[in-house]
């Protein structure tokens, strides 16, 4: 039984430290979130700084300011096989957000900076579920901060690239099978570096293209809190307080982005999204403590996935711009070792959105995307523990952008 649970518990840890699961949160703009999360072919505003440096410099304005959150409404539905057993999760609401500020250093070179949430999600599970031995309920968080230079080459084409700084933060609660309503509290912080890089091409009026890459993150967790209620029994092999270590990858995605406008009111796009998850094929975690028993190295066997989008928007006067889209989001994990404090099933979604210009050289900016995670039978092998999983997630967003 100990060791059943020193394996579990590395896996069920690490999972949610890397902000695993497939679930990557690309609400970075209101606007790009609004026609099916599309950013790489456009250059609507600041935002642009995670979507597409390169594009930067195609903004017309001296200034540009851009800020914006949403609210994540997810469920989560568990199914024993041959059973009538279900479980549900009572999930809080994420609150991913952005801010965005931009200005042109010369009529060709621009310099901006954006404070973003790109990776994150909170579950929370019964505390006496039965997955509780792998997961009861997890926050976990990711805030980048990316300063950018983005230089015009000519009147078709421009290019940037952006440092990127990491601040991450995870907690999460597991019950311990130890008997005694064993339980352990696990909080970890982790900084750590990655770039963007981008490229936009322009030529002609109608027609633009977007190249963008965002490179793997590795974040080095180093002297987390992991607090142990076991009995006094135990306490040998598992100590009460501990501390732990663990370097994981945040993956790259390259994307390429199209945009066509067929008439002055109607442009469609479309864009591919490749997120380098296969970097994730394994699991390595060290103790301070006790690391003989403890530590473990374990395959994880991510795949890479491939996201297709396409959307339109309409643009009915000077003040409303009306957005919609759809893209299918393929699951990169492993039917044999999916941990449910993240539940990444193959997924359909939908998108709406809304500029509304009430006074010159201000955007109001509403979105809506709605999620469906298709019904899939997936397992944890080295618990043992399996069914069948669904969800569903709405997402409303609000923003501001401002330029002059």
């Amino acid at each position: 039984m100990r060791r059943s649970f020193l394996l579990v518990f590395c896996f069920a840890v690490l999972g949610s430290s890397s902000f695993a699961g497939g679930y990557q949160v690309r609400l970075q703009g209101h606007k790009q979130t609004g026609i099916a999360l599309i950013g790489t072919p456009f250059a609507y505003d600041a935002s642009s700084i995670f979507y597409n440096p390169g594009a930067l410099a195609m903004i017309k304005e001296k200034y540009n300011f851009s800020l914006g959150a949403s609210a994540i409404f997810s469920n989560h539905v568990f199914r024993e096989q041959n059973t009538n057993y279900e479980a549900r999760t009572d999930n809080p609401t994420g609150t991913p957000f952005y801010f965005y500020g931009a200005t042109k250093i010369t009529d060709d070179l621009s310099f901006g900076v954006g404070v973003y949430t790109p990776f994150g999600s909170s579950a929370k599970w019964n505390e006496d579920w039965q997955g509780r031995y792998l997961i009861q309920d997890i926050s976990l968080m990711a805030v980048f901060i990316q300063p950018t230079l983005s230089y015009k080459l000519n009147d078709h084409i421009s290019i940037g690239a952006g440092l990127v700084y990491a601040i991450g933060n995870v907690e999460m609660n597991k019950a311990v099978d130890a008997g005694n309503n064993s339980s352990v509290h696990l909080e970890g912080n982790a900084n750590a570096l990655g770039y963007n890089l981008g490229v936009y091409f322009k030529p002609l009026d109608e027609f633009s293209f977007g190249i963008n890459y965002r490179s793997e993150v590795i974040v080095d967790v180093e002297d987390g809190d992991a607090t142990f209620d076991v009995p006094s029994s135990l306490q040998g092999s598992i100590p009460t307080e501990n501390k732990f270590s663990a370097s994981l990858p945040m993956p790259a995605n390259l994307d390429f982005g199209l945009a066509y406008e067929i008439s002055e009111k109607i442009t469609l796009a479309a864009e591919v999204n490749w997120v380098m998850w296969s970097t994730y094929d394994s699991l390595k975690f060290t103790f301070e403590k006790a690391g003989d028993r403890l530590n473990s190295s374990n395959p994880r066997l991510y795949k890479d996935s491939w996201i297709v989008r396409l959307g339109g928007q309409y643009k009915l006067n000077e003040q409303f711009v009306f957005r919609a889209g759809a893209y299918y989001d393929p699951t990169p994990t492993n039917g044999d070792y999916f941990n449910p404090e993240t539940v990444s099933l193959n997924t359909v979604a939908f998108t709406l959105g809304m500029s509304w210009n009430p006074i010159d050289r201000l955007e109001v900016d509403i979105s809506y995307l709605q999620l469906h995670g298709l019904e899939s039978e997936r397992r944890y092998e080295p618990y043992q523990f399996g069914g069948t999983y669904k969800t569903w997630t709405i997402i409303p967003g609000f923003g501001l952008s401002y330029s002059f």
